[in-house]
């Protein structure tokens, strides 16, 4: 080594050949390593053994590590969005009331509305119907809407984890949101007290919400009050609102597939309504049913007999005439009782099975004969003795139209106005047998004629009124004056605005069929003006009595005589005049009426017991094809008092009359003419009676109306009037128009 350069680098080397171990060169032998090898195996065959196993240990290691990472990595997700998610909840709830706020926001009131009898009229009110009791209701409604909505409703505390996870991952497969997690206590949360938007904040509300009810109440109130809270289209808030919409039947008495129908609702109930597409309601039910099979709350039996079920039908908009006296019902309310804070029962005057026997006698001649004659409405009241409404159609259809022709539609009543002329004369001391010339007459510009161009010469004032003769109420008009006529019609129950020009002898201003028929009631009942109403009786759900009609004073507004008088000419009517076809087993007594070109068609009859009125017309004042008083209106009115009248005793009209020497002045001579008729400013009513189309009749030997005239519209009626001596002071006057014209 002394010989060796001192800068020469010796590496060491290991099994050198020809190098022993005590050589100065250091090596290693196999016996030095810690792991030897196998004897015989090829080197290369040890180093790809050794490789494979540190590749499985790595292997090994890294899959652990990568579980280990993912743990990790996950818990800390979690621990941080569990912070986050109690931040949110802190922060929206924060913003929240104090719990010891929280009330449950009272139901909207609501109206029901029962007949005499003790039938159900109507619900009305926000809701539409009354709140029951869980026990009250068809048990299969909270089963059905438990297997659609909320199938684990009695097992979880307000929020259903497992069903929110199950919607979730059903809205990740169906790629959109198909199925939402809330559960009914969520759901009535939102509808007592959240806005329908979507938003975090709201959701958060919803949830801390749903765990204070779950607090606060029973899973049964809770059920209770979704059940008569929830919307189920079609304007039907609540269970009872909903069964009578669609079923026409309380939720009582709800059967299973109906029930079914009712909880398919609940996920879109304007766009599944059966009054909308009844085929999509009825298969959303048999989804809920095959829920409610898969969840063994019904039977194979059940089931099969439900899928079965006849599908629901709802009309589009409610139905029945029932509807027009709850309509007037409401807008009478808050001048009786104020504004409506709770439920109330309002017992009404109607009598439910009258109602219906009206509203299909309106209906069969509107079906049968409206085409052919060109009417499309028609409207009925009937009122009894002590003003109660015993029956009030507004319309054909209510679902068509819920306009109230009844109380609402202002129309010519024609001829049926002219007992209220007849009575002013009547006042005035003329009789049933006073004479009149019934003859073409002339006043001012203004030429009223008869029905069919017809006239009887001379005639009492009996015959007059039951062939309704023009001539002879324009003649008895402008002997009484006009403001008389007014005075007469307001005292007996007419309300409306008329107007005190003589053609209103002839029923040319505007009235309602309700107050029409009132205004007839004093015939009925012997002379009194009795107050027309609806309402019996309002009290709450508690029985204590917020309103009652007690009936009160009734005015006597006619004479017993007077009463008499009338009722035995208004009774030749029906006995032989233009109302034969109303004629019954009763006594009964009335007046036709027809407005110009036949827009209108009246008769108001009567007997000791009700007073009815029937309209029929269209609702553009459009002219029918030439029907009369005489016709449909008769019709319908004969067919409604021989029910309403069935197994009631016979009962005479009130008022008694007998015959006495006329005191009065007859007509002064008139001259011989034929009967040619003024072709212009007519004014046409109803009569049956035929005669030939031309004959011997009188005409007065003086036309009337001297005076200068101003031009009036009344109704459809467009002509001249007289302006003066028209509607002055009311003077007690004698004798005929011609007596009055000549100052005599």
């Amino acid at each position: 080594m002394a010989g060796r350069d001192k800068n020469t680098r010796i590496e060491p080397t290991f099994d050198r050949p020809g190098r022993s171990r005590g050589s100065a060169d250091l090596s290693v032998g196999e016996d030095d390593r810690v792991v030897q090898s196998s004897r015989g195996k090829p080197v290369r065959k040890q180093v790809k053994a050794r490789g494979r196993q540190k590749t499985s240990r790595r292997s090994r290691g890294g899959l652990f590590a990568g579980f280990g990472r993912l743990f990790y990595w996950s818990l800390v997700l979690a621990l941080w969005g569990g912070i986050g998610l109690v931040g949110i909840v802190v922060y929206y709830g924060a913003q929240m009331p104090s719990t010891t706020e929280w009330t449950i926001p009272d139901r909207p009131p609501n109206v029901k509305i029962v007949s005499v009898d003790g039938q159900l009229v109507a619900n009305r009110g926000t809701t539409g119907g009354e709140a029951l009791g869980l026990h009250e209701m068809s048990p299969f409604i909270p089963q059905a809407v438990m297997a659609i909505e909320d199938r684990r409703y009695y097992s979880h505390f307000g929020v259903d984890p497992l069903g929110l996870a199950r919607a979730m991952v059903q809205n990740v497969i169906d790629r959109r949101v198909s199925q939402g997690g809330s559960t009914l206590t969520q759901q009535l949360a939102k509808n007592l007290f959240l806005k329908p938007e979507r938003t975090i904040e709201r959701k958060v509300q919803e949830v801390l919400l749903a765990l204070w009810l779950e607090h606060k109440y029973t899973k049964d109130q809770i059920l209770e009050m979704y059940l008569n809270r929830v919307y189920f289209g079609s304007g039907s808030y609540g269970v009872e609102a909903a069964s009578r919409r669609y079923f026409g039947k309380s939720a009582r008495d709800v059967t299973l597939s109906q029930a079914a129908l009712l909880a398919g609702l609940l996920k879109a109930p304007s766009r599944l309504s059966p009054a909308r597409d009844p085929k999509a309601a009825e298969q959303r039910a048999q989804l809920v049913l095959a829920a409610m099979r898969q969840q063994d709350r019904i039977g194979d039996k059940e089931l099969a007999s439900a899928m079965s079920a006849k599908a629901t039908e709802a009309a589009s908009y409610w139905t029945g005439s029932e509807n027009y006296v709850a309509d007037r019902i409401m807008d009478e309310l808050p001048e009786l009782i104020g504004e409506v804070r709770t439920d109330i029962i309002v017992d009404a005057t109607v009598d439910l099975n009258l109602q219906k026997l009206a509203e299909a006698s309106i209906r069969r001649l509107i079906t049968e004969k409206g085409e052919k004659l060109n009417v499309s409405q028609g409207a009925l009241v009937s009122i009894d003795n002590s003003g109660a409404v015993r029956a009030m159609v507004g319309g054909a259809n209510y679902a068509d139209s819920q306009f109230d022709r009844a109380s609402e539609a202002l129309r010519q009543p024609g001829s049926a106005f002219k007992p209220f002329v007849f009575v002013a004369a009547l006042e005035q001391g003329r009789t049933p047998d006073s004479i009149r010339n019934d003859a073409p007459i002339k006043i001012g510009k203004w030429s009223p004629r008869n029905f069919g161009n017809k006239y009887f010469g001379k005639v009492t004032l009996s015959t007059a009124l039951a062939r309704s003769l023009n001539s002879v109420s324009a003649q008895l008009a402008m002997e009484v004056g006009p403001a008389a006529v007014v005075e007469v019609a307001h005292r007996l129950g007419i309300e409306s605005k008329l107007q005190d020009n003589v053609t209103i002898a002839l029923g040319t201003s505007e009235v309602t069929p309700l107050e029409l028929t009132a205004a007839y009631v004093p015939f009925a009942n012997g002379g009194y003006r009795p107050e027309v109403h609806l309402i019996q009786r309002i009290t709450s759900v508690s029985g204590e009595v917020l309103y009652e009609n007690t009936g009160g004073a009734k005015p006597r507004v006619l004479s017993a005589e007077t009463v008499g008088m009338m009722n035995a000419m208004m009774k030749q009517t029906i006995d032989a005049g233009s109302g034969r076809k109303a004629a019954f087993d009763w006594p009964a007594a009335g007046k036709t009426g027809t407005s110009q070109n036949s827009r209108d068609a009246w008769f108001i009859g009567y007997t000791a017991n009700l007073t009815t009125g029937v309209w029929f017309g269209n609702d553009n004042a459009k002219a029918t094809n030439d029907i009369t008083g005489g016709s449909l209106p008769v019709e319908a009115w004969r067919e409604f008092m021989v029910a309403a009248h069935e197994g009631v005793p016979v009962a005479q009209l009130p008022g008694g009359w007998t015959r006495k020497p006329e005191g009065e002045p007859q007509s002064a001579p008139a001259l011989e003419v034929s009967a040619p008729v003024p072709s212009s400013g007519v004014v046409q009513a109803d009569a049956t009676e035929t005669a030939p189309a031309q004959r011997r009749v009188q005409r007065p030997a003086v036309e009337t109306g001297s005076a200068p005239v101003a031009a009036e519209q009344t109704g459809s009626i467009r002509h001249p009037v007289p302006s003066a001596d028209v509607g002055g002071p009311k003077v007690r006057r004698e004798g005929s128009i011609l007596d009055i014209i000549m100052g005599n």
